[in-house]
């Protein structure tokens, strides 16, 4: 694959967030069809992980969570000449609600949005939307396992 000058990475934080053995934290939200994972844009000078804790807190409305891991960073093409640079992070929660709404907050353009939260478990077949499922398999790896990074489209 040959990138050139003119096309644009947007650095992206993304969080797989689980409870439990095997449950994962989903929305399914307007924007997209399909299970989504609390996800957002790196601002400014803040690393992916300063990135993850806010989006987290933005998106579900959780803040008590573990210190976010990270799993894997890949280069994801969603348009032409827009590649995003995604890095997931992995961070378990205590949290007893099933199900909840939550009112998007922060700066960015789903402020006022509500997502439906819910928890799957895993393993799952299901596909979610932006190919975020992608590195599911991860979360059942040993952290002390290699994570190779990739590039797909």
């Amino acid at each position: 694959m040959r990138l050139s000058h003119t096309q644009t990475f947007v650095p992206k934080a993304c969080a797989y967030i689980t409870r439990g053995e095997n449950e994962l934290l989903v929305f399914e939200g307007p924007e997209y069809d399909g299970y989504q994972i609390p996800k957002g844009t790196v601002e400014g000078d803040e690393s992916p992980r300063e990135a993850v804790f806010r989006e987290i807190a933005e998106e579900s409305g959780l803040g008590a969570i573990a210190t976010p891991r990270h799993l894997v960073s890949d280069i994801w093409k969603r348009r032409e000449k827009r590649w995003y640079t995604r890095h997931f992070f992995h961070t378990t929660v205590h949290e007893p609600r099933d199900e909840w709404t939550h009112t998007v907050t922060g700066t960015g353009d789903e402020v006022g949005i509500e997502y439906d939260f819910s928890w799957i478990t895993l393993p799952t077949r299901t596909k979610f939307a932006l190919d975020l499922d992608s590195y599911l398999n991860l979360l059942t790896q040993s952290k002390d396992a290699p994570i190779k990074c990739s590039v797909t489209q």
